[in-house]
């Protein structure tokens, strides 16, 4: 296991905002400026109502994570999700969960 990407993806998803970033680029609807293929960085930083420069910020964190992928077109960046980051943590809580003693699972 690769502990240090491991935890860049948790740190990553340790932050309410970058959390409301990946939660936006999952279910963003047609009323952005989305074209199908990514989310505008405009549309990102509207949600977070974060200035832009703190808004790319934690975008690059996302992207550093292996969370998003970025497509820069002209001027504007365009994200969408992965699952390289995802699975990561998925794989990490399933194998501490499955070391949970069962009766501990039960009361969950």
């Amino acid at each position: 296991m690769d502990f240090d990407a491991t935890a860049q993806v948790f740190k990553a998803l340790g932050d309410p905002h970058r959390l409301k970033a990946l939660h936006f680029i999952a279910t963003a609807d047609a009323r952005c400026c989305s074209t199908g293929q990514g989310i505008c960085t405009c549309d990102v930083q509207d949600v977070l109502g974060l200035a832009q420069p703190t808004t790319s910020h934690h975008m690059k964190i996302l992207v550093e994570a292996g969370l998003v992928d970025v497509e820069k077109r002209g001027k504007n960046s365009y994200y969408t999700l992965t699952k390289r980051g995802l699975l990561m943590a998925r794989s990490v809580l399933d194998r501490l969960t499955a070391a949970v003693p069962r009766r501990q699972k039960e009361a969950v």
